[in-house]
């Protein structure tokens, strides 16, 4: 009878998942699955690579520049600065920073914020360019669609797109701003 009750009780122990050493460690000794490991590098290195694509591309005129910031999960911030055309603002130098901003593998969206009536939509993609190394002036290129709105006194709005190539500026470099007089 005692050993009956040895054997049910070794089996209930069993039964509950309670297990000798030797299986506990057989069972810590087992590696995830190789997919699991796979899906989760990838997103580092898309975040690692959308990161490089931070810095100050060129932009309109000599002078000016847009600052491309490239965050978690493809969000992007920045600002545009450039000189303003307008008879209040000729030649002084504007900041518009983006209202929204998206990076998404290679694609990139953003959406300045409205200054003196003035704003900027980019639709188009970051590529690479003729720099030969990172940090290199023209690493990355800007390459898309820039369309400007502008916004008149009688809130009549008009738009203009043009295709455009903005150039990274060198990692060690960074635009001299023009001074007009």
């Amino acid at each position: 009878m005692h050993r009956l009750a040895v054997i049910f009780v070794s089996l209930g122990i069993i039964g509950l998942g309670i297990a000798s050493p030797a299986a506990t460690a057989a069972g810590q000794d087992a590696k995830p699955p190789a997919s699991k490991s796979t899906e989760q590098a990838a997103p580092q290195k898309d975040a690692k690579e959308g990161r490089a694509y931070s810095g100050m591309y060129t932009f309109r005129k000599e002078g000016e520049f847009v600052q491309v910031t490239v965050e978690d999960e493809g969000r992007v911030t920045g600002f545009v600065s450039r000189f303003g055309d307008g008879e209040s603002d000729k030649g002084a130098f504007l900041d518009q920073f983006f209202k929204s901003g998206k990076l998404d593998g290679n694609k990139l969206s953003f959406t300045t914020e409205i200054v003196h009536g003035v704003s900027f939509d980019f639709k188009g993609t970051i590529e690479r360019g003729e720099g030969k190394n990172p940090g290199d002036e023209a690493y990355y290129v800007l390459k898309g669609s820039l369309t400007e709105s502008s916004t008149d006194v009688n809130k009549k709005v008009t738009s203009h797109a043009q295709d455009v190539a903005f150039k990274i500026f060198p990692q060690d470099g960074s635009p001299t701003p023009i001074t007009r007089q």
